[in-house]
């Protein structure tokens, strides 16, 4: 198959980056002085502290917030440890900070950032006491483990090959103290990933291996020992460690219908000790003698707290539908953070107690209402939809749908605008995610893909129904949702907002890191596959005769998880037959984003868009 436009996959062909500035321009052009106008009202709301992640140490709490113009990890309510406004002056460059962990004394902290919106970047070791770099790793690595005498971390090699010749994308485990030994993962291909974690006492390790989204192994053993870790749990669906307490592992598995259930294995014995219920648990952890866990109830979260035999001691419920995720647990107490569309975040610590730390709140009339949508083979979809004090029937509809990712209510910052303007914003509940279970994520992959669509078209036609201008929203995976319903059915909405896309689904697999999706989305190579991932490849699926409506596809140039070719390819076929298609590249934002005015901007730009279009 020809593909007209194969020169657009490398992003240093002049002509690459001539459409770069034409259509940056044009897009300007169309947004300008709106978005202009726009832009310091969502930088307000952007730059309301945000608590992306926090460790208990001996020493204290240390925490990761995205503040106004900067990220920062300081010592809760307390002195900065790193502040991303002195690493942007050291490289001069936008950095974005990754992620973080610190060791149980307080002592060291190990964080990540990458430089200029790219996923690849540095990780750096530092001594608390002196905040001195005692280490720097490049390319960044992840999951790194303290012990007292150095550390356990993961390398993601994006190019090349392993150190055992396994070629690239492929993860290894490294011990580092005075040198680097590769300890776990020889031999292992593509599609794999592991995550190490100690268990809370400090004397277990816990490995998970898992093949994409599918299945894993857990394997246990002496932290300091991994030539003794063995595996001791298999499952062909994803499940997680959760402790090692009294000799016995606590694991949470999707076996059975897909739920969530927690089981004890001691040696050869499998205990179930929180069995199956209606609604799926997303997260467990083991404080003391007991097991709190988070579950799912349409989308948004409830806490239970369970005895070690599984005896149910009590339940938490919150006053608005949120999400509510363990941050760190030493044991006996844990961090929890919670968020909702007019919650920026709320820190809570949980000992058998719930207490509220600190919190953020947005201030304003707000409802947040749940429906059902029925999609074409008679499944319920649920949404949730939020209104301002006015509705104007002006409905902005994010959705996903894969990777058994579960959208649970989170902040937006520019829809709070909209919402002010008498618009309303609904997010959708698709199959492909983990909302319902493991059933309901394997109802949305492969040769069921076609069902998120569906579950889509469900929901944006009953909002139509009921007299709304729908602009669809979707990003990275959800990029690829929304395309490919603007290319099935263009009726169902106003507008169309595609981000840092996945569109052409015949190359996805040869585009940078894209192999690691095929248990995902199918092998474009095996012909049977091809077949049904042709039937709905948004980049083959465009079609001369239908009617689109205004459409802006955005990514970065830097995006180096998903290729930017696949949003240029589409941007160039679509505009080949005159639809009205915009196209805004980011020239310093990869896909985990950029800094914080940088990603304010984008945003501005798509509230910008919506109020527009519809």
């Amino acid at each position: 198959m020809e593909d007209p436009y194969a020169w657009m996959e490398n992003l240093n062909d002049e002509r690459v980056l001539k459409l770069v500035e034409e259509e940056n321009k044009r897009f300007r052009e169309f947004v300008g002085d709106l978005s202009d106008e726009l832009f310091p009202e969502v930088w307000k709301l952007y730059s309301i502290p945000t608590l992306t992640g926090a460790r208990l140490t001996d020493k204290g709490i240390i925490s990761m917030f995205k503040e106004k113009d900067r990220q920062v990890i300081r010592w809760l309510g307390g002195d900065v440890i790193v502040d991303s406004k002195a690493l942007e002056a050291e490289f001069n460059d936008e950095v974005l900070l990754q992620g973080f962990t610190a060791d149980k004394s307080g002592k060291r902290l190990a964080y990540s950032f990458s430089i200029g919106g790219a996923d690849e970047g540095v990780t750096r070791i530092i001594d608390l006491e002196s905040e001195e770099v005692i280490e720097e790793l490049k390319p960044s690595v992840w999951n790194v483990v303290f012990l007292g005498n150095g550390y356990y971390f993961s390398r993601f090699y994006r190019h090349g090959e392993t150190p055992d010749g396994v070629k690239a994308p492929a993860v290894r485990l490294f011990w580092k103290n005075e040198k680097e030994t590769l300890v776990f993962g020889k031999g292992l291909g593509s599609g794999y990933f592991m995550g190490l974690r100690k268990s809370t006492d400090g004397k277990w390790a816990m490995l998970t291996v898992t093949f994409g989204w599918n299945k894993a192994d857990i394997y246990i053993g002496p932290i300091e020992a991994p030539d003794l870790w063995e595996k001791v749990y298999s499952a062909e669906v994803p499940v997680e460690p959760i402790d090692v307490v009294g000799g016995k592992l606590y694991v949470l598995t999707r076996e059975g219908r897909g739920l969530g259930k927690v089981v004890a294995v001691e040696g050869e014995k499998t205990i179930e000790v929180i069995p199956e219920d209606e609604f799926p648990i997303e997260w467990a952890v083991v404080m003391g003698d007991r097991v709190l866990a988070g579950r799912l109830i349409h989308a948004s979260h409830r806490l239970e707290v369970y005895s070690l035999d599984g005896e149910k001691l009590d339940e938490i419920a919150f006053d608005l539908p949120g999400s509510v995720y363990p941050l760190h647990t030493d044991g006996e107490r844990v961090l929890l953070k919670y968020e909702s569309f007019t919650v920026p975040y709320r820190l809570y610590e949980f000992d058998g107690e719930l207490r509220l730390i600190e919190e953020q709140e947005v201030e304003g009339d707000f409802a947040v209402e749940e429906d059902f949508a029925v999609s074409r083979d008679g499944t319920k979809i649920h949404y949730f939809h939020v209104k301002g004090k006015e509705d104007n029937k002006k409905v902005w509809v994010f959705g996903y749908g894969g990777f058994n990712i579960s959208l649970t209510p989170r902040f937006f910052p520019q829809v709070i605008p909209f919402l002010k303007r008498g618009g309303t914003f609904a997010m959708a509940n698709l199959r492909g995610g983990s909302e319902y279970g493991e059933k309901w994520h394997r109802a949305g992959m492969r040769e069921n893909k076609g069902n998120v669509f569906d579950d889509y078209i469900a929901v944006l036609s009953k909002l139509k129904e009921e007299g709304y201008r729908v602009a669809a929203w979707g990003r990275s995976n959800g990029g690829l949702l929304v395309s490919a319903t603007l290319t099935q059915r263009p009726d169902v909405m106003d507008a169309a907002l595609i981000g840092y896309p996945v569109i052409d689904m015949l190359r996805f697999h040869r585009l940078y890191i894209g192999s690691v999706w095929v248990p995902e989305y199918g092998n474009p190579d095996d012909p049977k596959d091809r077949e049904f991932l042709l039937k709905y490849s948004p980049y083959h699926n465009v079609d001369p005769n239908k009617r689109y409506p205004p459409t802006l596809i955005y990514t970065g140039l830097h995006d180096d998880r998903v290729h930017p070719a696949h949003a240029l390819k589409f941007f160039a076929k679509m505009k080949e037959i005159g639809a009205p298609i915009y196209l805004r590249v980011e020239t310093k934002s990869g896909h985990m984003g950029a800094s914080p005015e940088t990603r304010a901007r984008e945003l501005t730009d798509l509230l910008a868009f919506v109020l527009k279009t519809t």
